[in-house]
């Protein structure tokens, strides 16, 4: 595919599904299939609403190089020939980042989620070679994931902009919270580049962007889509209350229970409670205990989220 036929493709609610486990913290494939195929009917996949495969809150920076492909194949197959898949590669060498982009490319999905190259300790140069030797070798879309917490500088809006004529870099998961950046630098590239804000739906797409992520999707998709939908129509004061109102909402609780155990034990929290459960996540993340997801419930219920009365517990 050309730069404008992903451009097309790679926009909208970046859908962060999570990975099933099960008891013994083992892939559970089945279950994968099952979900993907009730994220589909339920308005997911699509060219606004892309499942983005094994990112961090799919626990992709602990899958295996034989689990991931696995999992890829497994939501590609379920999801069906018409849906929009991307994968989230983790962090390794510009060449071997290309053994698993034609890995993934092979296996269907449209896009992936690429990460700095953080333990390269790169700078700018260093990001246009190793993206642009990435795009040279495959044919589907990159998004560049601006992960500068994990050491690396963050790659800076003039060096983005030199990658503007590269076929498959075509998207940038911009995060500007920490560093001293400004998250209005996007503006210098989203003419260019299809910009998905971190949390931050209105105000990305204000300042040029097209779109969002989005870790709770995956348990509720109707109440991303109204907000993708009321931005999308341009009623932003809406669309920015019901980003506010589950913010707001869910703050106190995702605090205490990261302080408890770090790792994205809250996404399957949430996928439990909405009657989804997924397993347990891998250690040494702990579980959700039962105080944990009724205290989650309820908020949900607050938020008018149709928790079902025997949701599951204790995972």
């Amino acid at each position: 595919m050309n730069r404008a036929e992903l451009r097309k493709l790679i926009r909208g609610i970046s859908v962060a599904i999570p990975t099933a486990f099960d008891n013994d913290m083992r892939l559970d494939l089945p279950t994968m299939a099952d979900l993907t195929r009730w994220w589909v009917e339920s308005g997911l996949g699509t060219d606004y609403a892309p499942l983005k495969v094994a990112a961090a809150w799919g626990e992709g920076p602990d899958l295996s190089d034989d689990e991931w492909p696995q999992l890829l194949r497994t939501v590609v197959d379920a999801a069906g020939p018409d849906a929009v898949v991307m994968c989230a590669l983790k962090e390794k060498s510009t060449m071997h980042t290309i053994e698993d982009a034609k890995r993934a490319q092979d296996l269907g999905a449209i896009g992936l989620q690429i990460e700095l190259p953080y333990n390269h300790h790169p700078n700018q140069d260093d990001y246009v070679r190793h993206f642009t030797t990435i795009s040279d070798n495959i044919d589907i879309g990159i998004m560049i994931y601006n992960t500068f917490w994990f050491g690396a500088p963050p790659i800076e809006a003039e060096t983005i902009l030199r990658m503007k004529d590269t076929e498959h870099v075509v998207a940038v998961k911009w995060n500007a919270n920490r560093e001293g950046l400004d998250y209005d630098d996007m503006r210098k590239f989203s003419a260019d580049f299809n910009v998905i804000g971190n949390g931050q739906g209105v105000r990305c797409v204000q300042n040029g962007g097209a779109g969002f992520v989005s870790a709770s999707a995956p348990a509720y998709p109707a109440y991303d889509l109204k907000v993708w939908s009321l931005i999308q129509e341009e009623r932003y004061d809406e669309a920015s209350e019901m980003e506010t109102k589950f913010r707001d909402a869910m703050g106190d609780w995702r605090k205490r229970t990261t302080e408890r155990s770090g790792g994205y034990r809250q996404a399957k929290g949430i996928m439990a409670v909405m009657g989804h459960p997924v397993g347990p996540p891998r250690l040494p993340t702990l579980p959700m205990d039962d105080a944990e997801l009724t205290e989650l419930a309820e908020i949900l219920k607050g938020l008018g989220w149709p928790v079902p009365e025997k949701t599951a517990v204790a995972l």
